[in-house]
């Protein structure tokens, strides 16, 4: 497998990658949780340039500098409020993760760290989120080329235990061996 995908418990911005996810919200202007984390870990800076951007629609994601995190860029994927799911929740959220992989590609990002998008204060069920985010990370690393590393950075142990389980239910099993 040309790609590795590597799941690990841990903090995100802690991550030496060339790009981290932030489960933002649509105002991109910081909030709880990880992207509370990403804002202080970053620096004001991060703030103020991503007032200039706008916002962001949920599915969508925009792509900022780094500042003082490890990582170079920091792109902000805006993940659906769950609502039982029959709001399009699946697709927005396979959305995030499309649109995330495409910005670290086309800013030449090769390592790309994710945290588990909506699972937090948007109550997306975890066991589906996981789901969807391994399964179009899969896809889009079947046609992407340049992203080499994808890390999905989960911060309690049961989420890492459901992502381990699902990783290993998904992958194909002649890619069990280039997988970490």
């Amino acid at each position: 497998m040309k790609h590795k995908i590597q799941i690990i418990q841990g903090d995100i911005t802690q991550q030496k990658v060339d790009a981290i996810v932030n489960a933002a919200n649509t105002a991109l202007l910081g909030g709880g949780g990880v992207d509370g984390a990403i804002h202080r870990a970053a620096g004001p800076e991060l703030l103020q340039e991503c007032r200039t951007l706008g916002g962001c629609p949920t599915g969508e994601a925009r792509i900022t500098k780094g500042y003082r995190l490890s990582a170079k860029f920091v792109i902000h994927a805006v993940g659906p409020v769950w609502n039982g799911g029959g709001r399009n929740e699946a697709g927005l959220l396979a959305d995030c993760y499309r649109q995330s992989l495409k910005l670290a590609s086309e800013n030449g990002a090769k390592t790309i760290a994710f945290p588990s998008i909506s699972t937090g204060a948007y109550r997306f069920p975890i066991e589906s989120a996981c789901e969807i985010a391994l399964k179009t990370v899969l896809q889009c690393l079947e046609t992407m080329s340049g992203i080499e590393k994808v890390i999905f950075v989960c911060f309690s142990k049961s989420d890492y235990e459901i992502y381990q389980r699902t990783f290993e239910k998904l992958k194909p099993s002649a890619d069990k061996k280039a997988v970490q």
